[in-house]
């Protein structure tokens, strides 16, 4: 998008969340739980029959793959069908003041129980040093959007997604960047609360808290400010 048409776009939002308010209420934690749990087996699945493109791969490949077999889920299993419609990759969507109208998230769950215009967004990022895709650029180009109202402004919520290929964990890499982050003044990615453990930790989920600065536009049917966005994280060795 050319600088000259980055502008608000007060009309857009206002369109957008007609009759809500915003932040939109907080999605269940069983069903984020669920939801992460799902995210897990769909990649075990192409992990044992793409093996290769899931090891080496772009990002862009193994996300389209995760997609396919999200979706392919909805007609297998009957309860992730109750819980989700539909799984998009790479669906255009608004920044908080409309200001970019093209943003593309990596997978956008559409719930069954939720708006359609504010799904639950899903960044994915891989985790390599050795190909100089690290933590940093993880929270630079994945948590650093939903902290700036790029992604999932609309609600409290999101996922990362980390394609691990160098041995590296949440515990032992992420959370330790993220406290010399909040150590920061102000904190680096707003962080609030470093990531903890969610459920039985089989599925190697946990989630981190993080303050969103920015405001809604006067005109859209919202509060002014979003509050703090809880960030799913899911490390995918």
């Amino acid at each position: 998008m050319r600088a000259a048409s980055i502008r608000p776009r007060a009309d857009q939002v206002a369109e957008l969340t007609r009759g809500l308010a915003l932040p939109l209420p907080e999605v269940p934690a069983l069903h984020l739980e669920i939801i992460g749990e799902s995210l897990f087996r769909a990649f075990g699945d192409i992990r044992s029959t793409a093996s290769a493109t899931v090891g080496t791969g772009t990002e862009a490949e193994v996300t389209a793959l995760l997609e396919a077999r999200l979706n392919a889920m909805i007609d297998d299993d009957p309860f992730w069908r109750q819980l989700v419609l539909c799984v998009a990759r790479g669906k255009e969507s608004l920044s908080f003041d409309g200001s970019h109208l093209e943003k593309r998230p990596d997978l956008s769950i559409y719930l069954s129980n939720r708006h359609r215009g504010f799904p639950l967004v899903a960044e994915a990022k891989i985790i390599d040093t050795t190909a100089a895709k690290s933590e940093a650029l993880y929270c630079d180009n994945g948590i650093r959007r939903f902290v700036d109202g790029e992604y999932a402004w609309g609600s409290r919520e999101a996922f990362m997604i980390a394609y691990v290929r160098d041995g590296s964990s949440i515990g032992a890499t992420l959370t330790p960047f993220l406290a010399k982050a909040r150590a920061q003044r102000p904190p680096g990615y707003l962080v609030e609360d470093l990531p903890a453990n969610v459920g039985s930790g089989s599925a190697g989920i946990a989630m981190s808290r993080h303050g969103r600065d920015f405001a809604y536009p006067p005109s859209s049917a919202a509060d002014a400010r979003p509050g703090p966005i809880s960030v799913w994280h899911l490390w995918l060795a």
